[in-house]
C-alpha cells in the first residue's frame, strides 16, 4: 500500500473514532440511545464505505486491505452498541 493511501486510511480511522466518541457522548443519560449505533453505521455506510470502495476500484487498496479497514469500522459500530447497552444497564441498576 502506498504511503499516501496509508495516511488517508489513518485520517479515516481517526474520523471514525471521533464519530464514535461523539455518538457515545450524545447518549441520553436515561438510556434509550440504541439509535445512535444505527446512525453511526449509516455514517460509515454513506461516507466511509464508498470512499474505501473507490480506493479499491482504483487499485490503491487490495481486497483484503479494503475488507480489513471496513471490518475495523464495523467493529467500532459494535463497540459503540455494546457501550450504549452497558450504559443503559448501569442506568437501570441505579433505579
Amino acid at each position: 500500500m502506498d504511503e499516501n493511501v496509508r495516511k488517508e486510511l489513518e485520517v479515516l480511522r481517526g474520523m471514525v473514532l471521533t464519530w464514535k466518541k461523539s455518538y457515545l457522548g450524545s447518549a441520553p443519560s436515561d438510556g434509550g440511545g440504541e439509535f445512535l449505533a444505527e446512525d453511526f453505521l449509516q455514517d460509515i455506510e454513506n461516507h466511509v464505505s464508498p470512499y474505501v470502495r473507490r480506493l479499491y476500484d482504483c487499485r490503491y487498496l487490495t481486497g483484503s486491505e479494503a475488507k480489513g479497514f471496513l471490518d475495523f469500522c464495523y467493529q467500532e459500530v459494535e463497540a459503540l452498541r455494546q457501550a450504549l447497552s452497558e450504559a443503559a444497564a448501569e442506568q437501570l441498576d441505579t433505579i
